[in-house]
């Protein structure tokens, strides 16, 4: 059969249903698996054991050149490296970590200013590294090819709140793609202009590191054929038009297809994207919501750490 305009606001009509009744958010009770959450938590504790070494193998695949003249650095990437995650990991001001690290003293032997630690965040040796280490993780644990993706943005002060502001100005935004089987970020992007320019730089990353994409849950948002142009053929894409679609074509037929076979299966694929939305929600309470750093390219690094991060500590248990 035909999907004309007229069937695809039939289909999307049958989805609303089926979401009211079906997935509405809070509606489901379940018991969540808390012993198998805790028996993985050993894995967050193995990547903490493993992350010195991490740190030396992907220190060991770049080669630098400096030249002859010129103070040499104070402390050598690796440390380097290790400083700038520490602070992330504390969410902490420069000044703070200045402080702290007068306080650990025993522990990393070394001490540093709050401006030598702002310019970790542009020192290219610790970006190369960084980006390193996101690779070894993923390449250690594992993609699964079945993705989610969703965009959000970063304060640039602590008086605004993404979620409740609806003027949107003032924040950076940030979109990552998600495995839906490990929980770990596998591409990320970031753009000062809009949610969907980060989109773009994600799916860049996506194809530089070779990773296949047998599904993708995508939200309302990026409900266009641009987008879907972006995929292959094979790739299964679960994403809702918006109701104002005027023509099918060839891009939108077999998505609309796949919900007239079987709308509750698809909806399942589709609210897989909400993965994305308590990712962020998680990562927003452990490392915070406000980026400090006024240089654009600071900021880049700030928010690429935190997709590092999120891959450190995360656990994924998929309830029943």
């Amino acid at each position: 059969m035909k999907i004309t305009p007229k069937r695809a606001q039939e289909i999307i009509q049958v989805l609303d249903g089926i979401k009211e009744a079906c997935f509405k958010q809070g509606k489901e009770e379940y018991l969540y698996p808390f012993a198998e959450w805790e028996q993985k938590r050993e894995q967050v504790k193995q990547r903490l054991r493993n992350l010195p070494d991490y740190l030396e193998q992907a220190a060991d695949i770049i080669i630098v050149t400096r030249p002859k003249a010129g103070k040499p650095k104070k402390l050598n990437v690796v440390k380097r490296t290790t400083l700038f995650l520490f602070t992330r990991l504390m969410c902490k001001s420069n000044r703070d970590i200045e402080d702290l690290l007068v306080l650990c003293r025993p522990l990393f032997e070394f001490e540093a200013s709050y401006k030598y630690v702002e310019r970790l965040y542009s020192d290219q040796e610790v970006k190369v590294v960084l980006y390193n280490l996101f690779v070894l993780l993923l390449r250690e644990e594992g993609v699964s090819g079945d993705l989610s993706g969703d965009g959000t943005g970063y304060s640039l002060s602590v008086t605004k709140h993404y979620r409740t502001d609806d003027s949107k100005k003032g924040y950076v935004y940030v979109f990552r793609v998600i495995d839906i089987d490990t929980g770990l970020y596998v591409a990320c992007g970031y753009s000062t202009k809009s949610e969907m320019d980060a989109f773009q730089k994600a799916m860049q990353m996506l194809t530089e590191f070779g990773i296949p994409v047998d599904s993708m849950s995508l939200d309302k948002y990026y409900s266009s054929r641009k987008v879907i142009r972006l995929f292959d053929d094979e790739t299964m894409l679960y994403l809702i038009p918006k109701k104002n679609l005027a023509t099918i074509g060839a891009d939108w037929a077999p998505i609309l297809r796949r919900m007239q076979d079987d709308p509750f299966l698809f909806l399942k694929g589709y609210y897989l994207r909400n993965l994305s939305e308590s990712g962020f929600s998680a990562d927003k309470r452990r490392f915070g919501g406000v980026v400090r750093q006024k240089r654009d390219d600071r900021r880049e690094t700030a928010l690429f750490s935190i997709a590092f991060l999120h891959n450190m500590f995360t656990v994924r248990v998929r309830p029943e």
